[in-house]
């Protein structure tokens, strides 16, 4: 029914999304402006599709239809469209039935159907509907129309399916599920990564300011791309090129004006001009159908506030096309593949294919990493992909995580990151890449406060400590500076992974054994005395020692550490301690070997090179037997040599580590299911409270403890109440209320877990002994109304621990778990977990403390209920998860009593917030400007 009230209309439901081809479009409700838009969609959808959405020929739409399918309340009736070039490609509508129930129908233009569209207008669809209290869509579909059938059926909602009069009758219940999370998540990381393919492997590129005089950047792309071999269509483009140029000389290059000018299609546009000329460049390619745009002009973010809104209209518009950007500020990006050879950056050398691959924000690091790489040679491989994002305003280190999953050209992932715009979603997809590859990371302007100034995102409020576990947590390797990035990945790409922490050492230094000997107790690892092979060694002796100790059943991974031998070496020939034949019989030795090699190479500097497949196997040497495996063999054919040991050590124990989580840690556990809560009460509860409560200017509120304790025990969450006590008669009443033996404490704030001052009296057995209590604590800190003097009955003895949960802007919902006092407050002796806990996670916080003996029956004490303790731990997590307006809860103290009498909270403190947007859930959608 019509209203006279004007809708607000939901700026919040607006979304760009990457559709299954890696195009994107914008998802926004359509308004009563779009008369216009929906006339020339309706006009260019086939006559069997509008057949499918009406049951019947409906050639045109009256003005009575357009304006009923324009014209929403955006609560009982809503349409949301998707957009591509500022038009209309497809478009969905609800209408209420009833209290909780909708139906819903789909138009999608004939020329987009299979590129998933109506999939992500369903999940926006569905969103928006569970926002207006709608918990059930209804639909009829005619059976011809399987493509729709399927969209309704494959989107993992429970769901009921009928056949009534000719029509399928579907009911789909909006509840998200494990499989609807699933799919929806899938269905990202396909789209995502065939996103980042269309990128990386184009079939064509217009380089859009291409200089004719030598020099410039244009011009160098174009260069590196010549001289890199691509294998595609190149185009020079500059607008002050003269009428009717047809090739750019001496590149033999076909030039052009504009793109519009390239009778073919354009996969992927350099955009090297001006800032201030993008905007033109990108339209043109927009209308010429670019897929993508390498924007390599700085002037935006980090340049201010100006740079920064530039910044944001260069992506809007480029998405308005369905077009990515990698950018701006951008040093390039390259492939390897032979098919491909793409060398799309300012570099003007291209590394050698390999396994790797390379994302960094920085162009400085870039170049750092691929000089690095070229000066290591054959001895590391060479890179697969590599993608120098800049200011990463749409593609991120995300989009190469979801490519790189999948991609069979990557071993070993490794990122340089200075921000990271969606934690939640950047630990979630790590963990699931993490669990078949190894990412390794390095994290520059760690503290807070540095971040770099093209980068918008939150700043976190958490120690940089902290940062570090989440991400180790999330199977992410994470290293300290880029020689520590490359050799780590060097290991992790050519070797296999260690089984466990025994290394041995052989060796022909006795002294750079025993350097490697300590580097390896430094590191955690367990090592055997190093085996001399004296300074005599040959080549046939390495080989043997290696072979033996790859053999032993003791031994998880082998460090070999080598100078040049006694009497190879010439004074005048600075090569000669550089015996060929070392690299092939240590080559030969670890050809089948399923455990790590690394050597450690002091003076032998062609060893490296050598190491890394230069040279064939001596043949007085058994071969390597043959591995159907083509991982192992990659694995085999290079063994990596450090400079120093403990470069090589280091390396090794990050594989260890890494090893370890895959066994342990990568299947994450599940978060059970728990008795005693109820969320819809305490949705109510935290509804009415920021209501009633909340002051001016949104700023949340910290929640009384009655208030508190009644929301916690909605999640079965007993806080043991306490009782004022202004005066001692006060105190003595509540402990006859609350029955001896009691506690007296002082809960002003700055004596609150102030044990130390006497703020704390236990065991108090009768009224005398509370009389006396009272008046020593009110003569030694305050007076009453000072001190704020509580009385608590006793809880059972036991460990008295902390349990925090906060939401930081930058790293999202995390808990925290210590030993209550100076264990987690001077020692900081905290053990973090991103929210949801798992009941595997939950294990692991409350083991992994320093102080974590004291729970498990340290010098024979009698061990606690740490059973009873990780199920609350479990709760509190739940709370915070099912309810995001709960930005923080501290239980302190949390008393864990012996075995089989859990635990006791004894003090509470809640704090409510309307909350930022939470980015990793709902329905898919790039990240918002």
């Amino acid at each position: 029914m019509e209203t006279s009230r004007t809708p607000v209309y939901p700026v919040h439901w607006e979304a760009d999304v990457v559709l299954r081809d890696g195009g994107i479009a914008h998802i926004r409700p359509i308004t009563a402006d779009d008369a216009r838009r929906l006339v020339s969609f309706y006009e260019q959808v086939s006559d069997e599709s509008k057949y499918y959405r009406f049951f019947a020929p409906y050639p045109r739409l009256s003005d009575r239809d357009v304006r009923r399918f324009t014209h929403h309340d955006y609560v009982d009736r809503v349409g949301l469209a998707a957009m591509v070039g500022g038009e209309f490609i497809a478009t969905v509508r609800y209408d209420r039935l009833d209290d909780g129930v909708a139906e819903v129908a789909f138009l999608v233009q004939d020329a987009h159907q299979g590129r998933g569209v109506a999939s992500a207008l369903l999940e926006h669809i569905a969103a928006v509907a569970r926002e207006n209290g709608i918990r059930r869509f209804d639909a009829e579909v005619l059976p011809a129309n399987r493509k729709m059938i399927k969209v309704f059926t494959d989107v993992g909602y429970t769901a009921q399916r009928s056949f009534t009069d000719g029509v399928v009758r579907l009911e789909l219940d909006l509840e998200p599920t494990e499989a609807s999370v699933a799919v929806m998540r899938a269905r990202e990381q396909r789209a995502e990564a065939r996103s980042v393919q269309r990128l990386l492997a184009p079939r064509s590129v217009a380089v859009i300011g291409t200089g004719r005089a030598e020099g410039g950047v244009g011009r160098t792309m174009l260069r590196n791309l010549l001289a890199g071999g691509f294998t595609g269509r190149l185009y020079a483009v500059n607008r002050n090129f003269p009428q009717g140029m047809d090739v750019l000389e001496p590149e033999g290059v076909p030039g052009y004006r504009s793109v519009a000018g390239i009778d073919e299609p354009v996969d992927l546009a350099i955009l090297a001009v001006p800032a201030a000329a993008v905007p033109d460049a990108v339209a043109d390619c927009g209308a010429h159908g670019v897929q993508g745009l390498l924007v390599v002009a700085n002037g935006y973010a980090e340049s201010g506030p100006q740079g920064r809104q530039r910044q944001r209209a260069l992506v809007r518009q480029a998405r308005s096309y369905g077009m990515r950007v990698i950018g701006p500020n951008a040093f390039g990006l390259l492939n390897t593949a032979p098919a491909v050879r793409l060398n799309a950056s300012l570099s003007p050398e291209t590394p050698p294919p390999g396994r790797l691959g390379l994302f960094t924000q920085s162009g400085a690091i870039g170049i750092a990493l691929l000089s690095g790489l070229h000066r290591r040679g054959a001895g590391l491989g060479g890179i697969s992909t590599f993608v120098s994002a800049g200011n990463r305003a749409d593609v991120s280190g995300n989009d190469l995580l979801q490519y790189w999953h999948d991609d069979p050209d990557t071993d070993v992932a490794l990122m340089y990151l200075e921000s990271i715009g969606n934690p939640r979603k950047f630990t979630r997809l790590a963990r699931r890449t993490a669990a078949v590859k190894p990412v390794v990371v390095v994290k520059g302007a760690r503290h807070t406060g540095s971040l770099p100034p093209g980068h918008t995102v939150p700043v976190t409020r958490i120690p940089d400590a902290t940062v570090s576990a989440l991400l180790r947590q999330a199977g992410i390797i994470r290293v300290d500076t880029v020689t520590e990035l490359l050799d780590t990945g060097a290991l992790l790409a050519h070797q296999p992974l260690p089984a466990g922490e025994r290394v041995a050492i052989l060796g022909n230094s006795e002294s750079l054994g025993l350097l490697a000997y300590d580097a390896c107790l430094s590191a955690g690892l367990r090592p055997a005395p190093p085996r001399d092979l004296t300074t005599g060694a040959a080549p046939g002796d390495f080989h043997d020692a290696l072979a033996e100790a790859l053999a032993d059943g003791a031994v998880d991974a082998v460090l070999v550490t080598a100078i040049p031998r006694v009497g190879a070496v010439d004074a005048h020939d600075p090569d000669s301690g550089d015996d060929p034949s070392l690299a092939a019989a240590l080559r030969a030795a670890a050809a089948s070997a399923t455990k790590p090699v690394a050597v450690v190479q002091l003076a032998l500097d062609r060893l490296a090179d050598r190491l890394g497949g230069a040279d064939e196997a001596p043949k007085d040497m058994a071969a390597a037997p043959a591995d159907t495996d083509g991982a192992t063999a990659r694995r085999a054919s290079r063994i990596p040599a450090y400079p120093a040991a403990e470069r090589a050590v280091r390396a090794l124990a990050e594989a260890v580590r890494y090893a370890r989580w895959r066994r342990e840690d990568a299947t994450p556990g599940r978060v059970p299911e728990l008795d005693g809560i109820d969320e819809a009460a305490a949705r109510a509860d935290v509804e009415r409270l920021l209501d009633a409560t909340e002051p001016e200017g949104g700023r949340g509120v910290t929640l009384d403890d009655a208030a508190g304790r009644a929301l916690l025990g909605r999640y079965g969450i007993e806080v043991r109440a306490a009782l004022p006590a202004p005066g001692a008669e006060s105190a003595i009443a509540a402990a006859r209320r609350l029955g001896y033996p009691v506690a007296l404490k002082a809960t002003a704030p700055h004596l609150r877990h102030r044990a130390d001052l006497g703020g704390v009296r236990l065991d108090l057995a009768g009224e005398g002994e509370l009389r006396r209590a009272y008046e020593e604590l009110t003569q030694r800190l305050g007076k009453p109304t000072e001190v704020l003097p509580v009385v608590q009955s006793m809880a059972p003895r036991g460990v008295d621990t902390v349990v925090r949960a906060a939401v930081d802007p930058a790293a999202g919902s995390v808990l925290s778990f210590g030993l209550a006092g100076a264990a987690s407050e001077l020692l900081g002796d905290l053990a973090h977990h991103l929210i949801p806990v798992t009941d595997r996670d939950a294990a692991q916080l409350v083991r992994t403390i320093k102080a974590a003996p004291m729970l498990f029956g340290w010098r024979g004490a009698e061990p606690a209920d740490t059973a009873a303790l990780e199920e609350t731990l479990l709760r509190v997590s739940r709370l915070v998860d099912d309810l995001p307006e709960v930005v923080s809860v501290h239980l302190e103290p949390v008393v864990v009593a012996r075995r089989g009498l859990g635990v006791t909270v004894l003090g509470a403190t809640v704090r409510l917030a309307h909350p930022p947007a939470r980015t990793d859930l709902g329905p898919r959608a790039l990240s918002s400007l």
